[in-house]
């Protein structure tokens, strides 16, 4: 069977087309990065000055991530990142399994630590980016990240600060 294009479908086809070419041809415009909210339990067993330090324990898991500014997206260096977990070698609230890490001038931190391990029947981290121990210049975000299976051997988890 063939078709014909009919005066019609021409008008249809041509009419839609330039209904859609300011869409098509609009600038893009950069949308505001929505600041990261606390979660709750995140800051269950948070040591306040948890020292900075190259690696928590033994190591063989790696905590990574990238934190940013809201609203622009900027990675922010010399960021304070503390992280906190029930691991193969001690429970969340043990002094030895908390320890903090700096990022780099691309806003990116990681750190090794020992393999996390369900507490409470998930396996979770514990992060935070305490202001107090900055410039002060951004508001406080404590996360508990729940990982998808307890065989996993990193976790990352991202930052985006609001401004205080």
């Amino acid at each position: 069977m063939t078709r014909h294009l009919t005066r019609r479908t021409a008008i249809s086809v041509t009419g839609a087309a330039l209904l859609a070419a300011p869409a098509l041809v609009r600038p893009a415009r950069a949308q505001s990065l929505a600041p990261t909210l606390t979660m709750r339990g995140g800051a269950n067993n948070y040591r306040p000055g948890a020292p900075i330090v190259e690696r928590i324990g033994g190591g063989g898991f790696w905590t990574s991530g990238t934190v940013r500014r809201a609203d622009d997206g900027v990675p922010l260096a010399g960021r304070r990142i503390q992280i906190w977990a029930h691991t193969t070698e001690g429970h969340e609230r043990d002094a030895r399994s908390h320890g903090a890490t700096l990022t780099d001038a691309d806003g990116v931190f990681r750190i090794e630590m020992p393999q996390i391990v369900p507490a409470f029947g998930q396996p979770h981290g514990h992060l935070a980016y305490d202001a107090e121990y900055d410039d002060g210049g951004f508001e406080t975000v404590f996360l508990r990240p729940i990982m998808p299976s307890a065989s996993d051997t990193s976790l990352r988890v991202d930052f985006v600060l609001r401004p205080a």
